[in-house]
């Protein structure tokens, strides 16, 4: 079928779809205690699984843009659905093992992770030239809200069937519904414009497009990288231990706590659009700049609170900023290097996610086995993300020369 007779909005259901589907990922908590208390792993042990997925989806999510500037996005699509589905399915061999844990959901279901989370973003940025900041955030906003749905009808299989079965039901369902949005998912036309939409001159002439390379010989991307890292550090942390913190901190049940993991994707998938949103106004970096500020205070704070619905709105609204984030920085990404080659640039730039999966959950986890409470390690991401504040204020667009000419003024961003 052509590319002219889609409809964009249909491919933009697809992609929320998709994420929903990836961003189950996020539900990971429910599964800790169980996991501990059947097989005797060490909490520590069971986190390393969900930063190795994450950690892995970093990666992979680069591979697949640069593998979609080839192929295009229903063939990295599809691949991303099959490994998914199958890794999550096999992780219901896991008493096997740890090793089969790592392995499984881990490594190969980290990979279908990566290569299915970069299709929408670099597929819809094409489609929707004229709301770059707005379609963005609803291109990620799917995967933020994914433990929503997963969490409460993971935590009722685990009850009914046991942890392993549940990862063979998950597997299943998610290999159809990835698989089913990726057949859908196709770049548009080279010279596709949105009906009735005409860009301006500073929006033709606002960056030019850099390739990979071009980018990467700029302190820019760095930096950009260095903050979804710290941004990702922060929020990755509380969505790794969500559940058993709320029952240790709070003392609400299991089933309570695991409804909290629910509300807290709320935040997560919502943040992605409203920051993005936002930033369309008001500048990414100083979206950034407000968001790193926030989570200082609240973290902080969060040590000191008891009361579970008090700890539920400091970790809501720290996963707004978490899901903020992801939600700006495409647009950010395309703000400074343009659109052509945001697949493989931010795809690049999503490394930060696993490195940022590696510091988070792994510091609040031995932190806490280590103390014997969260206090210590919460006290630390609110410096860090202190700190942090400093990037967003030097940050700016790399120089623009085109032949060796500066870019007229008129032409530059107008957006930090």
């Amino acid at each position: 079928m052509p590319n002219r007779m889609y409809n964009r909005w249909i491919i933009a259901i697809a992609g929320i779809i998709l994420q929903l589907a990836l961003g189950a990922v996020y539900a990971w908590s429910v599964f800790r205690t169980p996991l501990v208390k059947g097989f005797g792993w060490s909490i520590s042990q069971v986190t390393l699984t969900f930063t190795i997925a994450i950690f892995t989806l970093g990666v992979a999510a680069f591979v697949g843009g640069l593998w979609m500037r080839a192929k295009g996005p229903r063939i990295v699509g599809i691949t991303a659905g099959v490994l998914y589905g199958l890794g999550v399915f096999l992780a219901s061999f896991s008493n096997h093992g740890l090793i089969v844990l790592y392995l499984t959901y881990g490594l190969l279901g980290g990979a279908g992770l990566g290569l299915g989370y970069i299709v929408p973003i670099a597929t819809l940025v094409k489609w929707f030239p004229d709301r770059r900041g707005f379609i963005t955030g609803i291109a990620v906003a799917g995967f933020g809200a994914g433990a929503l749905v997963t969490a409460p009808i993971a935590t009722r299989l685990i009850a009914s069937v046991g942890v392993l079965q549940t990862f063979a039901i998950l597997g299943i369902a998610y290999f159809i519904l990835v698989v089913g949005s990726a057949t859908v998912m196709v770049n548009p036309p080279a010279d596709y414009r949105p009906a009735g939409w005409q860009p301006t001159y500073a929006q033709q002439n606002a960056v030019r497009n850099y390739t990979l390379g071009e980018a990467l010989r700029t302190w820019q991307w760095y930096a950009l990288w260095a903050l979804l890292f710290l941004n990702v550090t922060a929020g990755i942390a509380i969505i790794s231990q969500a559940a058993p913190m709320a029952e240790e901190i709070t003392g609400v049940s299991a089933v309570t706590a695991a409804g909290m993991v629910g509300i807290i994707s709320i935040a997560n998938g919502s943040g992605r659009f409203l920051w993005a949103w936002l930033s369309d106004f008001a500048g990414r970096r100083w979206v950034f700049l407000a968001m790193f500020l926030l989570q200082a205070v609240l973290f902080f704070a969060m040590p000191s609170v008891t009361h579970f619905g008090v700890f539920t709105l400091i970790a809501f609204v720290i996963l707004l900023c978490y899901g903020g984030g992801f939600g700006t920085m495409p647009a950010f990404t395309a703000d400074y290097f343009g659109s052509r080659d945001v697949g493989s640039i931010y795809g690049l730039i999503l490394t930060a996610w696993g490195c940022g999966s590696v510091l988070g959950p792994l510091l609040i986890a031995n932190i806490r086995e280590s103390t014997g409470n969260y206090n210590g390690a919460l006290r630390i991401i609110a410096i860090i993300m202190l700190l942090s504040a400093v990037i967003p204020l030097i940050v700016h667009p790399p120089s623009e020369r085109r032949e060796g000419r500066f870019a007229p003024p008129q032409a530059r961003p107008s957006r930090g």
